[in-house]
């Protein structure tokens, strides 16, 4: 309400005062409004130039706001938005020049296995940058853990990424050619390849000369051939190791009643002998539930032991009893993870016509493939040149195999195997 409607009417001067009050509310009514519309368009003018600055639009020619137009390279980043699958990679790898499977975290100095895959899911666009630091932004996992020099042909590893075309090449082409990617596969949004794997086959490839009597000359190793009776032997020992038993004594740190020592081993054998390089050499296939760390390599150095003469077969029986026994550790060059299995998984959602079962026979050709041209040729070219079965032979003698293992000569093991392992789970 104007402030003079209640004023009487009076003449002074020959002029209405009241008219003139009124003139003057007037005028000031219009520049209020006239200085409240300046303030607006100044306000919407400062939020479109924020909008322009922060790339939402472009200021037309009349100061509006021309929206901005979505390029191809916009659409893919948004559809990289969307979330992530759960998926598993088939690995195949030579351990050689690599410091075991597992990524050391903030660690550059050691290069591994995941660093390359890694590296590799981000230059093909399967993960973003920043899950390069964070592993469990992407739900990693790896079905076994593998240690230096440590192969593997059927290595599992599951992970969230996105579903780019021709996934499996694009990743191939950032990966050295000791390390493929064989196969995918989708998988529950709750899979863990570790959690959800129920066995482990490990391949050791070693020179026959291995089971020769202690007395045998390897400086002529290319020349032994493994008898057959021999063979025999070989395996009614490491037939010893099936069922569940105590392995406290086959890895490090592990009290002789603590649980997570028994393990249940379903299949070890030798194979057939067979001469690569000119040398002969055989290859070990154990199966069990889970192994501990250097635990493969430690009931293969036992067996040799016994073979050569160094230990009696009763030291079997005594390894698994409480007492602690010095137990030798094979070399890590010849094993190899074969093949991981997941039978609750399949059983459970194989045959839910959602799922795919995971096994990999349509990958068999390949899987084989890259050991004959990768792993094999390692294996026999590196044992040629350092000759490390007949390094670690030599130090069979410092094992007292009839008392208790001392510090020393746990000491003296650690060094001579000094950051090699298995690294199985």
């Amino acid at each position: 309400m104007c402030p003079t409607s209640d004023l009487p009417s009076k003449i002074c001067g020959g002029q209405n005062i009241k008219g003139r009050l009124l003139e003057g509310c007037l005028n000031k009514c219009v520049g209020y409004r006239w200085m409240m519309s300046t303030e607006c368009e100044n306000m919407q003018t400062a939020k479109s130039l924020k909008r322009v600055e922060e790339g939402s639009g472009d200021l037309g020619e009349n100061g509006h706001i021309s929206k901005k137009v979505k390029t191809e390279e916009d659409q893919a980043a948004d559809e990289k938005k969307y979330p992530k699958k759960k998926v598993v990679l088939l690995m195949a790898y030579s351990g050689k020049g690599y410091y075991g499977m597992q990524r050391n975290a903030g660690s550059c100095k050691f290069m591994t296995i995941e660093d390359e895959l890694i590296r590799a899911l981000i230059k093909a666009g399967c993960i973003p940058e920043n899950h390069g630091d964070d592993m469990k932004k992407m739900s990693f996992q790896r079905c076994a853990r593998t240690d230096k020099g440590v192969s593997a042909a059927g290595q599992v590893v599951s992970l969230k990424l996105w579903l780019i075309e021709e996934i499996v090449e694009k990743i191939n082409s950032y990966l050295p050619a000791q390390i493929r990617v064989l196969g995918f596969k989708r998988v529950t949004g709750g899979f863990n390849s570790k959690n959800n794997c129920d066995a482990r086959t490990y391949s050791y490839m070693l020179p026959s000369v291995a089971f020769a009597p202690k007395d045998y000359d390897t400086h002529n190793s290319a020349a032994f051939r493994l008898e057959p009776e021999t063979l025999q032997r070989v395996n009614r020992l490491f037939a010893q190791y099936k069922g569940t038993r105590n392995f406290h004594n086959f890895t490090s740190q592990k009290a002789p009643k603590d649980p997570s020592a028994r393990r249940y081993i379903t299949e070890m054998s030798c194979g057939d002998p067979f001469v690569r390089g000119g040398s002969e050499f055989a290859v070990i296939t154990v199966r069990g539930q889970s192994f501990m760390m250097h635990q493969i390599r430690k009931m293969i150095g036992l067996v040799i032991a016994v073979m050569k003469g160094y230990a009696g077969e009763e030291v079997l029986q005594r390894s698994w009893g409480e007492e602690k026994v010095d137990v030798p550790k094979a070399p890590g060059l010849g094993l190899v993870l074969e093949k991981v299995h997941f039978d609750r998984y399949n059983k459970r959602f194989g045959g839910d016509g959602i799922h795919e079962r995971l096994e990999w026979t349509q990958e068999e050709d390949s899987i084989q493939a890259f050991k004959e041209e990768h792993i094999y040729p390692s294996i026999v070219q590196t044992e040629g040149q350092e000759g490390s079965m007949a390094s670690w032979m030599a130090t069979l003698t410092l094992h007292d195999f009839e008392a208790t293992a001392s510090g020393l000569r746990e000491d003296k093991d650690k060094k001579l195997d000094e950051d090699e392992g298995d690294g199985s789970d």
